[in-house]
């Protein structure tokens, strides 16, 4: 009889252990993808930064076309 309560209770704390690890793999999941999100923000307000950049030097290049074509 002791034989089994000790076999329960080894596979309780093996329970234990592994609902310990998912829970901490779980919060170093959400903390990698909160990374992630950050970094493709970041990389999303710089390419809109350099589309705008992009899109005034266009309209400055096509003005300077349009008065030279005059």
């Amino acid at each position: 009889m002791s034989d089994i309560k000790e076999q329960i209770f080894q596979e309780l704390d093996n329970i234990e252990n592994l609902a310990r690890n998912l829970r901490s793999n779980a919060t170093l999941a959400t903390q990698q993808t909160d990374l992630e999100v950050a970094i493709l923000t970041k990389q999303v307000k710089t390419l809109r930064e350099k589309n705008e950049s992009a899109k005034q030097l266009i309209e400055k290049s096509v003005s300077i076309l349009e008065k030279l074509k005059k």
